[in-house]
């Protein structure tokens, strides 16, 4: 690669979770997931072009939430219609009582944000696009 070629990175996660093909069956259903791979115990994922993971841990410096008793990590995701994604994750059994969607008061303007708990313990937020941009002012 020359000075003039910029390098591309992308960054995802990889959900620790005890049952891995209950879990791909419930992020297919519940968020419209689509599998990419599948090895059993570990399993590629995508939500419109955006990739996870999850994979049973195997006492290998990782663990589930759900064995933590917290969650580990608080995955965001960004679309056009949170209300629409956080619902079809409550109607599949999520958790959606901690922090219901609401529209919030950020230095941009108006961002809309709420969050679900998966059945495996994972807190997702989930919000409108607008924190996705540069504001140099801020």
């Amino acid at each position: 690669m020359n000075n003039d070629q910029k390098q591309q990175f992308l960054i995802s996660v990889m959900l620790a979770v005890p049952d891995a093909p209950a879990a791909v069956g419930w992020y297919i259903e519940a968020l419209g997931a689509k599998e990419m791979w599948n090895l059993g115990s570990v399993a590629g994922l995508e939500i419109e072009g955006a990739a996870f993971f999850v994979g049973e841990p195997a006492n290998n410096g990782w663990d589930s939430p759900l064995n933590l008793g917290m969650p580990s990590v608080r995955v965001e995701v960004f679309c056009d219609d949170p209300d629409a994604f956080i619902n079809r994750a409550v109607q599949a059994g999520a958790d959606g009582s901690f922090d219901p969607i609401r529209d919030h008061q950020a230095p941009w303007g108006s961002h809309r944000q709420g969050s679900f708990r998966d059945p495996f313990g994972h807190l997702w937020l989930v919000g409108d696009r607008s924190p996705l941009y540069s504001f140099p002012n801020i």
